[in-house]
């Protein structure tokens, strides 16, 4: 599946920035970004092992997306087929709950986005410290990170359709030793192996099992941001959803199915980064170093996709009128939200270089605020709207729907609650910062100091 070139509509608010002509994204592309999105190999499954033993963490990957990945799927595909636009579940809550809730959701979805994306050039560099020790600490390390930062920012810069493709390599590449792993690993395949609850006198740890899943299999909605630079996306976007639910699903369970039931290991040495040290004792040590490296690839398809999300999300947001309209210019040259890029690049920056555990934490806290808003906002739609023209729609009415939002709302609600105090503290203060600057940004309006999307624009958007 290829990638084609539209024409810009000249009625599109962000359209005015620029004369080129886009790429769209088509299926294939969307999948693995969409794959990248959520997963990007089965890379951090480990934990899952080592917090409940095997058979746990088999039924976990097996039936966890049932419960979480496939509804917020489902959510994505509906809404994302109804408000094809840049902004994707900024449109969602503003259309539902008016713009105050828009500009809340698209604050907290926003800094979930940075701060996740700060995390994988941090990732790529623990791995490539595992192949080149001069970068496990000090100057080499920190400009490590700077540098490719900086490098993979610019080569999202260059175009979506450019991180598209690089997406469908990546995926490949980073993939297929763990395809051999796999088949390598069955004539070692004991069974009994598989039924084990772990290890006697091991603690289970709920809280390590929960969030590894969480982690995992979440964030199938980031898409919905680029929604505006699909090909004909009332066809293509369920249809990438679905793909990548399933892609997403295979890669985790094959090849932790073939190590837990091929490997026998202390349960504490399921660590994050075993997978690898499973390839060398299943086959040997170049595939142990295959797999680091495909980690690293891993990790710049990760931060590609969520990049291009966070930039996405900006210029949609600024289509909307809820920033000013400066933010969602794109570049002559390549088509793309470089004000996003940039902006989005600056605070990665400036959060790699923190011990940033409890700002994870807070984010994740915030993206489960913002997914409570998201589900009410689709149960809402569907009540608000009932004749709305839906090109995918869920087949089930509103009490249905409900029951099937309840169940991933009720984990989010466990996240909340169990969340410490520093995490309650800074996630207070970041949704204070982002009512703050709801008003900031209406008072902005009042005085005229920056131009904002009229009325028509944004109605165009919401329609």
């Amino acid at each position: 599946m290829g990638l084609e070139t539209q024409p810009k509509n000249p009625n599109s608010p962000s359209s005015t920035t620029t004369t080129t002509t886009t790429k769209k994204l088509t299926l294939i592309p969307l999948i693995f970004l969409i794959y990248f999105e959520v997963a990007g190999g089965p890379y951090g499954e480990e934990p899952a092992v080592q917090a409940a033993g095997p058979l746990l963490a088999i039924l976990g990957f097996l039936i966890f997306p049932f419960i979480w990945s496939i509804p917020e799927a489902l959510v994505t595909a509906e809404l994302s087929t109804t408000f094809p636009g840049n902004g994707g579940f900024v449109i969602w809550a503003h259309k539902a709950f008016g713009p105050f809730c828009g500009s809340l959701m698209g604050c907290w979805k926003f800094l979930t986005g940075v701060v996740n994306t700060a995390a994988f050039p941090i990732l790529c560099v623990d791995y490539m410290k595992k192949l080149f020790p001069v970068f496990a600490s000090g100057l080499p390390r920190t400009l490590a990170i700077l540098l490719s930062t900086v490098i993979l920012s610019f080569v999202n810069y260059t175009g979506l359709n450019i991180v598209g493709l690089a997406a469908i390599g990546l995926g490949v590449v980073s993939l297929f030793p763990f395809v051999i792993m796999s088949i390598m690993a069955v004539p070692q395949i004991r069974p009994h192996r598989w039924i084990s609850l772990g290890q006697k006198g091991v603690k289970k740890d709920w809280s390590l099992f929960f969030n590894c899943l969480f982690w995992n299999l979440n964030f199938w909605d980031t898409v919905s941001t680029m929604a505006g630079e699909v090909e004909n996306p009332k066809k293509t976007f369920p249809a990438a959803l679905f793909s990548a639910v399933i892609l997403t699903c295979l890669a985790y369970i094959i090849p932790l199915m073939a190590v837990t039931g091929a490997v026998s290991v202390d349960q504490h040495e399921w660590e994050s980064g075993f997978m690898a040290v499973a390839a060398q004792m299943i086959s040997g040590k170049w595939l142990k170093i295959w797999i680091e490296i495909g980690a690293v690839l891993s990790g710049i398809g990760l931060f590609e996709a969520q990049l291009s999300s966070c930039a996405y999300q900006v210029l949609g947001m600024a289509d909307l009128g809820v920033i000013p309209k400066f933010f969602g210019v794109r570049s002559k040259w390549f088509g793309t939200p470089w004000v996003g890029i940039l902006i989005s690049t600056l605070i990665t920056l400036s959060v790699s270089q923190m011990d940033f555990t409890n700002i994870v934490a807070s984010a994740n806290f915030i993206y489960s605020l913002g997914m409570l808003l998201e589900f009410a906002s689709f149960i809402w739609l569907r009540r608000k709207f009932p004749t709305l023209k839906r090109p995918y729609k869920v087949p089930m009415r509103v009490p249905g729907l409900v029951v099937m939002c309840l169940i991933p709302s009720a984990f989010l609600m466990v996240i909340v609650v169990v969340a410490t105090k520093i995490v309650f503290l800074v996630s207070g203060l970041m949704t204070l910062g982002a009512i703050l600057w709801y008003f900031l940004m209406n008072y902005c309006k009042s005085k005229k100091w920056f131009v904002f999307a009229n009325g028509d624009e944004i109605e165009e958007i919401l329609s």
